[in-house]
């Protein structure tokens, strides 16, 4: 706790600081850019709000515009990780709170929304990151004022609208690893009511790790595009906006590295067999519509979001795992899913302050096959070339066939329907006083089916009955009904404005989507409960001039029932166990800490920004799960840096008479976290410091500014997300990439 102290001392000597140096320099000309947030979906400071609010926009954001990524807004930020594997598929934690799940049945527990459209599951993420006007990530449980629930936070991607005014630009680059990406928009009024934009994307690149032992290519490679659409139809009283995306992911997803190997940084080893192609879909359309009814403001949302995915790797992450073939095991995963959803708003001035009122509705179906094999496979009748380890104890003690079972197959079939009621209020209680409060009841209802199966290398295909308990074929149903709110007090002082909180959250259970092992897979070891959160926040934000401004926090998250993948212990009929690594829940953890954030525009060619976050987490563990509650009880949860701190900036400058610069550079410091809820030191990630950095150079009389970038200049190499599987296997970090892009503005 001293260390949180020392810390909270010294970032608030900083802010006073900073307030003194910016009071001391005049000149309108040094202000910094006004930061708005849409969280109320009401544009307002966020020096205003009574919560913790990132914003990325401006130059941060177009630090990253050459490569942005999911794994890139963490590192903007702080109190904010990732895990990221398969690609493109992330799981945002905030503040420590968050499963590490590499499945995609269940929405992840920081609600993550492009254009005010809930993504619900963790693969929709990772394309949508282009022409993006700002990200907005909300810290804490979410659930009063729009959208669907979270019990972590909330990351709103937000692209530029089309107006009348509007940037329109394209640009082309290139960069080391085979590197080429081309990006565009362009947008225009087509008369006084009606404006355009269309954006697209295109990035290509060869493999960035090192495959020691096969073909290059497993070190993965990219070829994504995207393209957005937006029709906006501007009336008197009235608006309209239509938007439309597609976005495809057709590279080769990289192999993960198997912990019992000697590599060196940035290399992995496979010899070729799970190495796949991916073939990613995505698309999505939206109408969002406002309109003004005498004192009351309407807003409708209806949206349809989907996918199809089609992609694999080497599970195992070796050419043979501890010297033996036999051990090899390769992963294959085909899904679909579609979600229709729809939200109104009603939301007024009152003559005691603001008050909303909302419903959201929406309905998803979740499609997946999931196979695992050895070797190579036969496509036609799924016998593979040997015999996966995993698959002969799955036959039952009466198999169907004399011969060996080389292949498991699981398929299951989701949908969900979710109906939720929501409410907040502004209470003025006086000219410096306010008083939030909100609610949320959210009813959900979430249906599954499936089955388990296994090939015999005689083509004979059965259900798994893993000990003997039932063909591993079923369905269930889980039925719940929630209710979340919040409160906050807010207070203006003159040099500044405090704010105490509190609030509550919740994330639902479900599915789990790994192998079915037998009967039990639909009533007991597939299935997890929900998660809440309790969150406590005390805060200042403060903007002494328009030159700076500072905010401090401090946190504690009372997290129940954590959702966690992990190994599960599950009593049999006759008293013995069976252990299976699934998504299930811990008893409780809590998250507690200090955050700083500050914007300086220290002079007009200086801007400065930095952030620090302090976050302690436990987890609490008294029951026996997984056969040995010591394994969790003390640790830390996953992804949950005690330290991490940000510091960046830009600086403008005339190269030459004809030529402008801005060069940026921004660098951040994540100390130790764990892979995983058991806290072990070989599944951890040692402190590191990621730097970006990019030079801006304008062209006189001219719209074409030339870029040099680079992303992860320290060259660190670090894991991504890790999962269990014949020893431990993580996903890596990208090395050092840089490149070059040239942009015409118009």
């Amino acid at each position: 706790m001293s260390r949180f102290v020392n810390v909270f001392l010294g970032a608030t000597l900083l802010a006073g600081a900073g307030t003194a140096f910016a009071q001391d320099e005049g000149g309108n000309d040094r202000r910094l850019d006004p930061v708005t947030v849409s969280v109320t979906r009401v544009e307002q400071p966020v020096s205003d709000l009574p919560a913790s609010v990132s914003v990325l926009d401006g130059e941060r954001l177009a630090l990253a515009s050459s490569y942005l990524g999911a794994g890139d807004l963490t590192d903007l930020a702080t109190g904010i990780e990732a895990a990221i594997a398969n690609g493109t598929q992330v799981a945002f934690q905030i503040r420590g709170i968050g499963a590490v799940d590499h499945q995609a049945l269940t929405p992840s527990a920081a609600a993550v929304y492009s254009d005010g459209v809930f993504l619900a599951t963790n693969v929709q993420t990772g394309l949508m990151l282009y022409d993006l006007e700002r990200v907005e990530v909300l810290k804490g449980p979410q659930g009063t004022l729009y959208g669907r629930n979270a019990s972590s936070g909330a990351v709103n991607l937000i692209s530029v609208r089309p107006s009348g005014d509007q940037t329109r630009y394209v640009r082309i680059g290139v960069g080391n690893y085979d590197r080429f990406d081309a990006a565009g928009a362009f947008g225009a009024s087509l008369n006084d009511m009606v404006s355009y934009r269309i954006a697209g994307n295109y990035t290509s690149r060869g493999p960035v790790l090192d495959n020691v032992s096969g073909p290059s290519v497993a070190g993965g490679e990219t070829d994504q595009f995207g393209l957005r659409a937006g029709l906006l139809f501007d009336m008197d009283a009235s608006e309209l906006l239509l938007r439309a995306h597609y976005e495809e992911d057709n590279g080769v997803n990289t192999t993960p590295r198997n912990d019992s190997l000697d590599l060196d940084d940035f290399e992995i080893s496979s010899e070729g067999d799970g190495i796949q192609d991916t073939d990613n879909g995505f698309y999505g359309a939206s109408a969002e519509y406002t309109r003004s009814l005498g004192a009351w403001e309407v807003f409708s949302l209806t949206s349809v979001e989907g996918y199809e995915q089609n992609y694999g790797f080497d599970f195992d992450g070796t050419p043979a795992p501890f010297g033996n073939y036999s051990l090899n095991a390769n992963l294959y995963y085909e899904r679909e899913y579609v979600q229709v959803s729809e939200e109104l708003r009603l939301s007024r001035k009152t003559g005691y302050g603001h008050a909303l009122y909302g419903v959201a509705l929406s309905a998803d179906e979740f499609q997946q096959r999931y196979t695992i094999w050895c070797g190579e496979l036969d496509l036609e009748t799924l016998v593979s070339s040997c015999s996966y380890v995993g698959a002969p104890g799955r036959v039952g003690p009466n198999p169907a066939s004399t011969g060996t079972a080389t292949t498991l197959i699981t398929d299951i079939e989701q949908s969900r329907q979710t109906l939720a009621l929501f409410t907040s209020h502004q209470f003025d209680l006086s000219d410096v006083l306010q008083f939030t409060v909100g609610a949320r009841l959210t009813d959900e209802t979430i249906e599954g089916e499936g089955m388990g199966l296994h090939v015999f290398d005689d083509g004979v295909i059965a259900f798994n009955n893993r000990d003997g308990l039932g063909d591993a074929i079923g369905e269930n149903t889980i039925s719940e009904t929630r209710l979340s709110g919040n409160a906050a007090l807010s207070y203006d002082l003159s040099a500044g404005m405090a704010y105490a909180s509190l609030s509550t959250g919740y994330k639902s259970g479900g599915f789990n989507g790994e192998v079915a092992n037998n009967a039990t897979h639909y009533s007991d070891e597939g299935l997890f409960s929900a998660e809440t959160v309790t969150a406590w926040e005390v805060g200042f934000k403060s903007a002494p001039n328009p030159r700076y401004s500072y905010s401090l926090a401090a946190f504690y998250l009372d997290y129940n029932d954590p959702q966690a993948r992990i190994f599960v212990s599950f009593t049999l009929p006759d008293g013995s166990q069976i252990t299976s690594n699934s998504l299930s829940n811990l008893d409780e953890a809590v998250s507690y800490g200090l955050e700083a954030d500050f914007s300086l525009r220290a002079t007009e060619a200086l801007t400065l920004n930095g952030g620090l976050t302090l976050n302690e987490t436990e987890i609490s563990q008294t029951s026996n799960i997984g056969g040995n509650a010591a394994t969790f009880d003390g640790n830390p949860l996953p992804f949950a840096p005690d330290t991490s701190i940000t510091l960046g900036g830009s600086y403008a400058f005339d190269l030459t008479d004809n030529i402008s610069a801005l060069a940026s550079l921004h660098g951040k410091y994540r100390s130790q976290y764990f892979l995983d809820a058991e806290g072990l030191t070989e599944r951890s990630q040692d402190g590191f410091t990621t730097l970006q950095a990019a030079l801006d150079l304008a062209f006189a009389n001219s719209d074409v500014t030339l870029s040099l970038w680079g992303r992860n200049l320290t060259d660190e190499d670090y894991s991504v997300s890790g999962y269990g599987f014949i020893g431990y296997n993580t996903f890596r970090s990208e090395p050092r990439t840089f490149g070059v892009s040239l942009e015409y503005q118009f």
